[in-house]
């Protein structure tokens, strides 16, 4: 085992070398690696073909430059990047990210994660990840459908519903989708449904696809309670964000009986002991797409923090829902200090090392985001099932349908991890369970 791990630890530095500065990508490696030792134990024929050096490297990465013209007639210019990673369960799937924070690091560490992720679902679809360093904070929505025809003009020769489908991701949502399937449309002379998804209802898009990031993490915690014969009945939550997996988060722990008393935005944070005010944080940031700060105007009883840490707040359940990195080390240990017995990640790769550890030496029910947030892809996989047979579902169909993926994602990930000596290790268990199901698959294909 110590030569195994040394040669687990030469692909890691190799990656390093060949990706330099990368470090978001780096730490999604890293960890998937950690867990890989007893797999090529099991299987050795996948360290013969070099499986893990194949599946670090990327079948594509795409970066280009988007020109668009604001208001004022002045030209901008933004980067533009889609990283196809792989494509052995089926075409490349995963969102796309318009923030500032963008970059080719970013990218390639959030198509890693998906293909994992997607391999979890049980779904034929591939893992990609795509994006820009364009804001749409602060523009209009011309100049918004300006970029995005601009940035689908080169994309588009990529995509295809049988080569890579994009979604959206922060700063990316139904606006968005519908500016760039207009511009696909346009440039192709097809209506390519299964190309995008989160598309409108009206026009292709799946019921539950907003709701479903959300909603599915709340499912996935209900069933890692559920193994410790536990539930979510009566527990109090914290949710970090107040974005669209944040508001379908809380919506859905309401509904199955917890209460959630915090959420937050990247001003500060708000703290409401009688529970949040689920409607007026839709109205608030869906619809006036105001701060988290302007809540306590409506409720006095309520507290807001500027620029508070949501994980000071004492809970039984934290969702981080937000962004990366955003659980340290100190956070992790303030959680459980504080009483927190589980921990779900709506956000990718929320959690940093140190705080994995600490979540882990604790042993505390502890979703990882490749398990416990599948539902988005899940779901928008779901969509392109609808789009490919012309068909349409209702909510609750859909929404079952959703709660069995889940389900089964946290079976596969309970059963490998037990296979593999780590009961109840989520992180091991979602790890493993979702490279063997893409390793099989490319020893399949052959030398691709």
């Amino acid at each position: 085992m110590a030569v195994l791990g040394e040669k687990i630890e030469a692909i890691y530095q190799q990656v390093k070398a060949r990706n330099p500065g990368e470090e978001e990508f780096h730490q999604a490696v890293k960890e998937v690696l950690e867990s890989l030792g007893p797999v090529l134990v099991k299987y050795p024929d996948f360290a013969e073909q070099r499986i893990i050096e194949r599946i670090c490297e990327p079948e594509r990465q795409i970066i280009f430059r988007v020109p668009w013209q604001d208001d004022k007639g002045q030209v901008q210019i933004n980067r533009g990047f889609r990283v196809e990673f792989n494509s052995a369960l089926g075409p490349y799937k995963g969102g796309i990210r318009f923030h500032p924070s963008v970059y080719l690091g970013i990218i390639k560490f959030l198509g890693f994660e998906q293909i994992f992720k997607n391999a979890l679902t049980g779904m034929p679809i591939g893992g990609g990840k795509g994006g820009s360093d364009f804001d749409p904070k602060g523009k209009s929505s011309n100049e918004i459908m300006r970029f995005c025809q601009s940035f689908m003009t080169e994309l588009a020769r990529h995509l295809g519903e049988h080569t890579d489908v994009p979604a959206g991701d922060i700063g990316v949502g139904g606006r968005e989708i519908g500016y760039m399937f207009g511009q696909y449309k346009r440039i192709t002379n097809r209506y390519e449904s299964g190309v995008l998804t989160g598309k409108g209802i009206g026009w292709g898009g799946s019921l539950v696809r907003t709701e479903a990031t959300g909603y599915g993490t709340v499912f996935f915690v209900r069933e890692m309670l559920k193994a410790r014969k536990n539930s979510l009945e009566g527990k109090t939550c914290v949710v970090s964000g107040s974005g669209n997996v944040a508001i379908y988060t809380i919506e859905k722990l309401n509904q199955l009986g917890a209460k959630v008393i915090a959420c937050s935005d990247s001003n500060g944070i708000i703290v409401h002991e009688k529970g949040i005010d689920l409607a007026l944080v839709k109205t608030l940031k869906e619809v006036e797409r105001r701060r988290i700060a302007d809540y306590a105007s409506y409720h006095k009883d309520a507290k807001y923090i500027a620029g508070g840490n949501i994980w000071e707040v004492p809970c039984e359940i934290a969702f981080p829902s937000a962004t990366q990195n955003e659980i340290n080390g100190k956070d992790a240990k303030t959680l459980v200090k504080n009483g927190c017995i589980a921990v779900g990640e709506g956000a990718n790769m929320p959690t940093t090392p140190e705080g994995v550890k600490v979540f882990l030496d604790a042993k505390i029910a502890y979703g990882p985001g490749k398990a416990a947030n599948a539902g988005g892809v899940a779901t928008s996989a779901l969509e392109m099932q609808q789009n490919a047979s012309r068909d349409s579902w209702s909510f609750e169909f859909t929404e079952k349908k959703l709660d069995e993926i889940m389900t089964g994602i946290h079976a596969t990930a309970w059963e490998t991890a037990e296979e593999f000596g780590a009961s109840g290790n989520y992180v091991l268990g979602a790890n493993i369970g979702g490279f063997i199901k893409v390793a099989r698959a490319m020893v399949a294909h052959g030398l691709i």
